[in-house]
């Protein structure tokens, strides 16, 4: 059975409640969108390699709020030294899933060094995560991983390179830091604190 990376991310995201959700540039922000638009959702518009450096400053931040980070493999592989990073900090409450399709989907479908054998979970593992893995038929140990284990925890989903039709979130940098900061803190939607 091959996965769909849609219907993957639908399924992590299913009854999410208040988790912390950070995708990386491309195709998962299009990903997380189309399982619904949420203002615990931020997505990566221009920072290909950031996700996870992002993910973890989040959960470091806010060490009682689940945090999951969701990108492909081409933007993981640009940022690989975040999982040492990540691996020495130690944050309980974050989860890396990479979408791994083999493909950088933005430029035009290339290879990545995961179609050569590269493996994401055994340097997540060198790295120092509590719990790696690599899955391709099922995504239950996945959302186990999310929200029901203390993390660091690393997960690649090998899904099929199919190229789907965007779903794009908004496009407005400054809206989507003021929406995500408002639902974290729960402050009121009309007033920031720098703004008053």
């Amino acid at each position: 059975m091959t996965l769909r990376r849609r219907e993957v991310v639908n399924e992590l995201l299913r009854d999410r409640g208040e988790l912390l959700v950070i995708a990386g540039l491309g195709s998962t922000a299009w990903d997380i969108t189309a399982a619904g638009d949420s203002p615990l959702s931020f997505p990566m518009w221009g920072a290909m390699g950031q996700a996870a450096m992002m993910g973890l400053g989040l959960a470091l931040a806010q060490p009682k709020r689940p945090v999951l980070v969701i990108t492909g493999d081409g933007e993981m592989l640009m940022g690989l030294g975040s999982l040492a990073t990540i691996g020495v900090q130690a944050p309980a409450n974050l989860t890396v899933v990479v979408i791994d399709n083999e493909r950088y989907g933005e430029t035009g479908m290339q290879r990545t060094h995961t179609a050569d054998g590269v493996d994401l979970a055994a340097i997540a593992t060198a790295c120092k995560f509590k719990r790696t893995i690599t899955v391709t038929n099922d995504v239950a140990p996945v959302r186990e991983m999310i929200y029901r284990s203390g993390g660091p925890n690393f997960a690649a989903v090998k899904v099929a390179d199919e190229k789907l039709p965007l779903v794009l979130p908004p496009h407005d940098g400054v809206l989507l830091k003021a929406r995500f900061r408002r639902a974290l803190l729960g402050e009121s939607a009309d007033v920031l604190p720098e703004e008053r």
